[in-house]
């Protein structure tokens, strides 16, 4: 073992998170592309009453939260800039100052309005609720559709100037995108949406061959099929 792969092996890195939630398993991409070992604890921020030891650690009582030798951080971008940091030859981060800026616009468009409507409306309520048993909104559908248009459009347009979402390397912001999407893509009015924008298709294509998005799965196609 190498000496930057035994100082990896003697991190004391726990992860809490809910298994099903896009931004635990951002978090859960950049661990595995860095080849960092962790301990993981599931934690529901849905529970009624709420987990206590998940409100110990997180007063906000959010998951996804990372515990690295005592020292505790929560909110996924911080997160995964911190383990960037920590590992800074892995180009998670481009060095180009165009490149970098597209990357933060992109998380930041994602988490303040991406998340919501392709998530939280298309993928809970044309996929995530029937498969539990609950009544889904077909208004909240049509909303989130409606709503995705123009950060589709945008994220067409990065993918397409290329200095991210190339499909050759990755950064932060595939890592943050790739989960949204996968969910967002499996109610098939989000496909038929997503492959109306033929740039980000093609990154979406060769982003689900990557390791580290097929070996993250949580399981939905499964849990949906019964299996």
């Amino acid at each position: 073992m190498g000496a930057n792969n035994s100082a990896k092996a003697d991190l004391d890195v726990t992860l809490w998170g809910y298994r099903y939630s896009v931004y635990t398993r951002i978090v859960r991409m950049v661990l595995l592309h860095l080849d960092v070992p962790y301990r993981a604890r599931e934690a529901d921020p849905f529970a009624d009453p709420p987990d206590p030891d998940l409100a110990r650690i997180a007063p906000i009582g959010r998951v996804p939260v990372l515990d690295h030798a005592g020292f505790t951080l929560s909110e996924t971008s911080a997160i995964c800039r911190y383990l960037a940091a920590i590992f800074p030859n892995t180009a998670l981060v481009p060095e180009a100052p165009q490149a970098r800026a597209r990357m933060d616009q992109t998380i930041a468009t994602m988490d303040a309005h991406g998340y919501w409507p392709m998530v939280r409306q298309v993928f809970a309520h044309a996929v995530f609720r029937p498969v539990i048993g609950a009544a889904p909104d077909g208004a909240q559908i049509t909303e989130g559709l409606v709503a995705a248009v123009p950060v589709l459009r945008l994220l067409n347009e990065i993918a397409a100037e290329g200095r991210i979402l190339d499909g050759k390397s990755l950064c932060l912001a595939d890592m943050h995108l790739a989960p949204m999407i996968g969910y967002f893509e499996m109610a098939p009015q989000g496909l038929r949406a997503l492959r109306t924008y033929p740039a980000l298709m093609a990154w979406w294509e060769g982003m689900q061959r990557q390791r580290v998005y097929q070996d993250t799965d949580p399981g939905i196609a499964t849990l949906a099929s019964g299996a």
